[in-house]
């Protein structure tokens, strides 16, 4: 028996076999597939010589398939409605989906960000299991070339290039400090009062105890005293409670937390903005288009 090489084998030869077991006729076969009949008997020919069979005979009213094309009918099926089921657009349930999804952030982002957006995932798509991690773990661009991470929240200046992005919001910056605190009676401080204040600060880089607030307060040639410095944002409420220390803050981090008491700044100091960046590998997915819809719809509204 001849040995079949499927390098040879053309999918529409088995699109064609599956029309002529159905019909029974060549002619009625070619019109199913839009051919010729002197076309559709050169296909069979084909057929004939890949399966080393002749597949069908003549009868009185068409033709009838030989042992070997009943045996093939099913298998031939098979593999068309795979190929058929492949070509299909995914479809993506989130109630019934059990993928998991990483997402890289500072833990500022964490907060104000992670939260809200697994606090609606979990009610939409239950049983969707999220890695969060740190956007210092490793190259980001990298991690997300490689897998590792589906999506960063991060800034523009801190996103590399060549990955899609989209901004999240704009956030501003408050002056927090502890109810009962004895500068909290009013609606705002006094410019004065600010600097003569204990200060808190967040700093992930550079010089540990001076920030943006401070780079404001030099051009209009004041100074304020920080006199703690932390690595993270997520400690600073805990030690705003605890003190009579003050903190400028990103307003999502503190929105909501007891015991603090939120007032404006005395002076103007830039926000900044926060973006969603993912690359190409995920970005037609519809698994992830709809997680990213889900961010920005619960946690891309400004407050």
């Amino acid at each position: 028996m001849k040995q079949l090489d499927i390098r040879s084998l053309d999918l529409n030869l088995l699109k064609a076999l599956d029309a002529l077991l159905d019909e029974r006729n060549v002619t009625r076969a070619a019109a199913r597939l839009g051919v010729t009949q002197p076309a559709m008997s050169g296909i069979l020919a084909r057929l004939r010589e890949n399966f080393d069979d002749p597949l069908f005979a003549r009868a009185q009213r068409g033709i009838v398939p030989t042992p070997r094309a009943l045996e093939l009918a099913q298998p031939v099926r098979k593999v068309l409605s795979d190929i058929g089921a492949l070509l299909q657009p995914p479809v993506f349930d989130p109630a019934s989906a059990t993928l998991d999804f990483s997402i890289a952030a500072t833990d500022y982002a964490l907060r104000a960000i992670a939260v809200p957006f697994l606090a609606a995932l979990k009610q939409r798509a239950p049983h969707v299991r999220v890695a969060l991690a740190s956007v210092e773990d490793g190259p980001l661009q990298e991690r997300l070339e490689r897998g590792e991470t589906d999506l960063a929240l991060t800034s523009p200046d801190d996103t590399p290039p060549g990955l899609h992005a989209r901004r999240l919001f704009d956030e501003r910056y408050v002056c927090a400090l502890r109810e009962g605190h004895p500068a909290a009676a009013g609606k705002r401080l006094s410019l004065k009062q600010f600097c003569t204040l204990d200060h808190a600060l967040a700093s992930y880089a550079g010089d540990p105890f001076h920030g943006v607030t401070d780079d404001a307060l030099t051009a209009l040639g004041m100074r304020r005293r920080v006199t703690l410095s932390v690595k993270r944002f997520l400690i600073l409420p805990e030690i705003l409670r605890a003190s009579d220390m003050v903190a400028i803050v990103p307003y999502r981090l503190v929105a909501g937390v007891e015991g603090l008491r939120l007032l404006e700044p005395p002076l103007e100091i830039p926000g900044f903005t926060k973006i969603a960046a993912w690359h190409e590998r995920t970005h037609r997915d519809p698994a992830h288009r709809w997680l990213r819809e889900l961010l920005f719809a619960t946690c891309g509204r400004e407050r």
